[in-house]
């Protein structure tokens, strides 16, 4: 039987995989498996002790950690008693935190350890709703999260009829989970996404990836971002064993360890992997080098299903065996399959990747569409690489006259918590969503997404400058590792860049001009700057006149979502960017002289 609520799926677990490892996590150097019955057993207890300290259908529980066994148990067993999952990013500031506990309604906190502990817990003295604080790791002064769990094991009989009554009343209908976008602008929406919007999703998404119980699956993006709880359901129902990485330094040894069939991924993840891979290729010599570079130019013209011919089939398999085998074991060995979204993806990743024997499934959704909206395939016909693919089952897309994706289904959120108005502005009458993105069709059958609506800039001659493709095409060059395009009514399009102080030390010491300079000094010499307009100035070559990069300058800081520039699933906040580098662009158009 299909599931219709979340916790369905443990019922299929013990029914069709009752003795399968269902999830992994490290602990002090060893992976520690739970089994199927030890997930269901678990996540019943939790629930069982929520009921013991008074929750009830309706409820707010938060949860701020890493990925975890533990997240599970407490989201199967939020959703047994038809306690509302919130969340949450653990890159967030005390006064994010206070916003979103505080809107949530939340009456109690999950945390991971005593860090996060120590910032949150008086954040929440300051939430008169809250009424704990736990961890999840053991630490000397918070409570810790399995008193809950050994409360249901000892509860009274009563506790187990009213969790098998209230089991029974949650309908798909009901709200399961109220995620906070993570915001590019302005302050986080909480969505609130039913049972149905998700299992509906992750069904359609299990029949695209075809995992089955002998896969194993490294799991990377974080739980409280839709994507990865996503993958996180997905497979599960594919009853595949759930491995959580440790963090992102430790992705690749984490692939190798548990010889990983799949994983999932933002572009950032697999540009950066990509990077890695180009700068041993770099540190090769004599043919050895040179074959790898041929390898990746013939990966880079890569087409599906034998469509580029016979002879460039035959050189794939050359290239395969003396070059991409390799990189198929430094990534563990087994991996072919990585589900990709959350952001735009160069397409010279997804062909590189594909010729290499590793499928990128690339995706296109929201947090409000729970998340997949359209999704590449792995075999004819409803696969078409350079797209977000075609739709997934039960979901609907139309293109509006000003180029706005418009999309409807049964992934389609309940609404946006607290802010009707809000809801309406973005579901018209006949139940469409206005996503916000640009794009039109391939063929009819396959997505392009040209940039978001409100990313798009006109400059002041009024001509329209998407700035994402562009970006993703800076980020080509060797010597760009983050690009944001601006412009927006100036006279020409501009850009900030910061390098890949890696690859320009690399190049700085072959071109005699390294000498332990700091990144500051590097950036600054005339040679870089001279490198880089010539990328550009061949880049510009394929652009129209108003998408021409005119000025660039770069900068030198790290972006990341701790430093404020970028999101928690890693998006540009231009807003802040701008503003950080607010005297920059003033210098780029003049308006400081």
């Amino acid at each position: 039987m299909e599931p219709t609520r979340t916790f369905d799926l443990l019922d299929r677990y013990l029914s069709l995989f009752p003795g399968a490892d269902a999830l992994a996590a490290k602990s002090e150097g060893k992976w520690i498996r739970y089994s199927a019955r030890e997930y269901n057993d678990l996540s019943r207890w939790f629930a069982l002790g929520l009921i013991e300290l008074g929750f009830k259908k309706g409820d707010k529980i938060a949860t701020i950690t890493n990925n975890r066994p533990e997240w599970n148990f407490a989201d199967m067993g939020m959703a047994m008693t038809g306690v509302i999952h919130v969340p949450v990013y653990t890159s967030m500031n005390p006064d994010e935190y206070k916003y979103i506990i505080d809107h949530s309604d939340s009456r109690m906190v999950f945390v991971s350890d005593t860090k996060l502990y120590d910032c949150i817990k008086p954040v929440c003295d300051l939430v008169e709703k809250v009424e704990a604080v736990f961890t999840f790791n053991k630490t000397d002064h918070s409570r810790h999260w399995m008193e809950i769990v050994e409360k249901g094991k000892n509860c009274s009989p009563g506790t187990e009829e009213k969790l098998e009554k209230t089991r029974k009343e949650i309908t798909p209908a009901d709200p399961a989970a109220l995620i906070y976008t993570s915001g590019t602008t302005g302050a986080s929406k909480g969505v609130l996404l039913s049972h149905q919007n998700l299992v509906s999703n992750f069904i359609a998404a299990a029949r695209v990836f075809k995992l089955g119980p002998d896969d194993r699956y490294l799991n990377i993006l974080p739980l409280c971002h839709v994507g990865g709880r996503l993958g996180n359901y997905q497979t599960q129902y594919s009853g595949a064993c759930i491995y959580y990485a440790e963090s992102m330094a430790t992705i690749a040894a984490n692939l190798k360890e548990i010889k990983a069939t799949g994983f999932d991924a933002v572009p950032r993840i697999l540009e950066k992997v990509f990077d890695n891979v180009m700068a041993k290729g770099r540190s090769l010599t004599g043919i050895k080098k040179a074959l790898f570079f041929w390898a990746v130019r013939l990966g880079l013209r890569y087409e599906p299903f034998g469509e580029n011919g016979w002879l460039y089939e035959r050189k794939l398999k050359i290239a395969d065996k003396l070059i991409f085998s390799k990189w198929r074991e430094a990534l563990g060995g087994c991996a072919r399959l990585v589900g990709c979204g959350g952001a735009s993806l160069q397409p010279r990743l997804e062909r590189v990747f594909w010729a290499a024997g590793i499928k990128i499934l690339n995706m296109y959704g929201l947090t409000e569409t729970s998340p997949i909206i359209t999704i590449n395939r792995q075999e004819k016909p409803l696969c078409r690489l350079g797209t977000v693919g075609a739709l997934i089952d039960g979901v609907e897309v139309k293109i509006n006259d000003d180029g706005e994706i418009l999309t409807r289904g049964d992934n389609l959120m309940i609404g946006y918590y607290k802010d009707e108005e809000l809801t309406r502005s973005v579901i018209d009458k006949e139940g469409w969503f206005h996503t916000g993105d640009v794009g039109n069709w391939s063929d009819e059958k396959f997505l392009n997404i040209t940039d978001r609506k409100k990313e798009i800039f006109k400059l002041s001659n009024g001509k329209f400058v998407a700035p994402q493709p562009i970006e993703n095409k800076l980020k080509e060059s060797s010597f760009i590792d983050q690009a944001m395009v601006v412009g927006e009514h100036q006279k020409f399009a501009s850009a900030l860049l910061l390098p890949d102080f890696k690859y320009l030390k690399e190049w700085c010491e072959s071109n005699d001009l390294y000498s332990g300079q700091v990144n500051e000094e590097l950036a600054a010499l005339r040679e870089v700057k001279d490198a880089i307009s010539e990328d550009i100035a061949t880049l510009n070559k394929s652009l129209s006149e108003p998408e021409r990069i005119l000025r660039f300058r770069i900068v030198t800081d790290e972006w990341s979502p701790a430093t404020g520039e970028l999101s928690a699933s890693l998006k540009l906040k231009r807003n802040v960017i701008e503003s950080k580098y607010s005297k920059t662009l003033d210098g780029i158009y003049g308006r400081n002289e």
